[in-house]
């Protein structure tokens, strides 16, 4: 049987994601100020005045539709009277800084924090996730197991499903390999124990890699005869892959870059938390 994990109570809601969209503006309006302020979001001079006020929110938005909707650059910029390519550029800048991966640290420690554990796990469970890909996307490879021509998605999670690191590559790419760049975000920041995988990750050369790291590799059975088992906590990162689903452009990729690539998978992250920390009830945002 699985391991139990309790979750932060929260007030029920609309399954439809656009429900609480604001929330996940204000966040990110909230993280550029907070970069503004302790100089890691440069300010830049050009032509045109930058995007301030609705203008503002309305970028963020359209970018959080990009994601969620699968939509292109171009269709969300005649939409929103924002030109695409300003549109564009902000979602790139944006990623280059670090916008997204610091944010979804900063709400992952706060939902952490409402569930009433540490800020930082002690254990994390690493999987990866097969997708399609486009003949422009940055990689692509055949996934022998799945038959799939695409890209492979890793992660870390901790207990709770919430991504810790990411990398991705082509499809073709063992396991054993492609969990190496993730595992070392993970000791870049000081994580240090017991990383769970499926059976898959077996083998003295991850062993190693993962030892010099501080880390150990702990494979487990998550499946026999085609059923699938939840041992201890390894049957939450199905569950992340699950909710990042349903976000349109993480199902097929057509992404140029990696860092783009893993930029919508912490946004797809950050929407998913910033509803649910509007919904805490009462008692546990005293907490």
């Amino acid at each position: 049987m699985g391991t139990a994990v309790r979750p932060a109570s929260t007030t029920s809601a609309s399954w439809d994601a656009f429900w609480d969209v604001d929330a996940f503006v204000d966040e990110v309006l909230s993280e550029l100020t907070a970069m503004a302020t302790d100089g890691s979001r440069p300010t830049r001079s050009g032509p045109k005045p930058a995007l301030t006020g609705a203008a503002l929110r309305k970028a963020i938005m359209a970018i959080w539709c990009v994601c969620f909707c699968g939509m292109r650059w171009r269709t969300i910029g005649q939409l929103t009277g924002i030109p695409f390519g300003t549109l564009y550029t902000l979602f790139a800048r944006w990623t280059r800084l670090g916008l997204w991966r610091r944010l979804l640290d900063r709400l992952c420690r706060m939902w952490r924090m409402a569930c009433g554990d540490t800020a930082e796990p002690s254990t994390v469970v690493i999987d990866s996730r097969t997708c399609p890909s486009a003949p422009s996307c940055f990689a692509r490879g055949v996934d022998g197991g799945k038959k799939i021509r695409g890209v492979k998605v890793s992660i870390a999670v901790e207990k709770y499903g919430l991504p810790l690191a990411i990398d991705a590559m082509p499809a073709n790419v063992h396991d054993t390999n492609g969990i190496v760049p993730v595992l070392r975000q993970l000791a870049g920041r000081g994580f240090q124990g017991p990383a769970i995988g499926d059976l898959g990750y077996r083998g003295e050369r991850l062993a190693k890699a993962a030892k010099a790291l501080g880390i150990t590799v702990r494979p487990v059975v998550r499946g026999r005869d085609g059923v699938f088992i939840p041992t201890e906590i390894a049957w939450v990162v199905e569950r992340s892959f699950s909710w990042i689903s349903r976000y349109r452009r993480l199902n097929t990729i057509v992404e140029r870059t990696k860092e783009h690539l893993v930029a919508f998978v912490e946004i797809a992250f950050i929407s998913i938390l910033s509803r649910r920390l509007k919904r805490l009830t009462p008692q546990e945002v005293s907490t």
